[in-house]
């Protein structure tokens, strides 16, 4: 078992810093019940949460959703030169706020419209938890670097993995986002973007740079895979367009050098929020979503 105070004050500000992860994905407001009738109708919509919007990358603007202005979608209309385009992510999104407002924020779903051509959306992390299960896994490495305690924490008493049942649990939610998309955007080509690389490709991660125990950074890296396959799945099944971030983002997760990390860790080295990617990050996961969006 290690020794929490031999990584002294350090520890204590990853820590910190995993903690402003959990609260960003959280969301900054909580959301209010809403259903009104959308008269959106940009040629371009991108809806999602924070891996779409990037919250810290500069120059920020969406208010408490911290969306930047380099992020994906901005990225994806530069590319297609759309100069009809409206980006509604925000920081947070569950799929349930597609129809409700979010703070201040309106519903994303009101964004659309039958004059919209296309529709980029990210959609599913906060409905499996993942600033919760940053948190804990985080919070319980220190006492077995070594070890699972995060896989163990998340193993139920039959056995089963919980984080399984909640990416399958997840799967109709985000099956229901995709045929509104279809009925409020009839039009529309859809992109559904999937999760870039967060947790190394293989090996057992860099505690206590990013903490998460030996044995549950290959634990965090299936879930997520799951995770990806699910929405890959769900696209194929809504017949909608699935942009692959998780392969095009390979090689430069949390645990690389600062000039090749594009995700950040606990403590950013680069404007991002924690566990997010940063500019050349969003970069990365706009060039898939591109190719997706022109039909290729």
């Amino acid at each position: 078992m290690a020794d929490a105070g031999a990584h002294g004050g350090r520890y204590g500000k990853v820590l910190a810093a995993v903690g402003a992860a959990t609260a960003l994905a959280a969301g900054a407001a909580a959301p209010a019940a809403a259903a009104v009738p959308a008269h959106g109708g940009e040629r371009y919509v991108a809806l999602g949460d924070s891996y779409t919007s990037a919250p810290g990358v500069p120059t920020q603007s969406g208010g408490d959703c911290a969306r930047s202005s380099v992020n994906y979608p901005s990225l994806t209309a530069k590319a297609l030169h759309q100069k009809s385009f409206k980006d509604v992510s925000c920081s947070g999104a569950k799929t349930d706020d597609m129809w409700r407002t979010q703070g201040a924020n309106a519903p994303q779903l009101n964004a659309l419209g039958k004059r919209t051509r296309l529709v980029t959306v990210g959609i599913g992390g906060n409905d499996i938890g993942f600033g919760e299960i940053i948190g804990t896994c985080a919070q319980l490495s220190v006492s077995d670097p070594a070890g699972a305690p995060c896989r163990k924490k998340y193993t139920a008493a039959d056995g089963s993995d919980l984080l399984n049942k909640r990416v399958a649990d997840a799967a109709p939610k985000v099956a229901r986002v995709l045929k509104a998309i279809h009925q409020r955007a009839p039009h529309a080509r859809v992109v559904l973007v999937g999760y870039p690389s967060i947790m190394p490709d293989s090996g057992v991660g860099c505690f206590p740079n990013v903490p998460i125990a030996a044995g549950d950074t290959p634990y965090l890296r299936d879930t997520e895979k799951k995770l990806n396959a699910m929405l890959k799945q769900q696209a194929r099944k809504a017949h909608v367009r699935y942009a692959d971030t998780y392969r095009a983002t390979v090689g430069h997760d949390t645990c690389r050098p600062e000039k090749d990390r594009w995700i950040e860790g606990a403590q950013p080295t680069r404007p991002a929020a924690p566990f997010h990617p940063n500019a050349d990050g969003e970069r990365a996961m706009a060039k898939p979503v591109i190719t997706q969006a022109r039909g290729r």
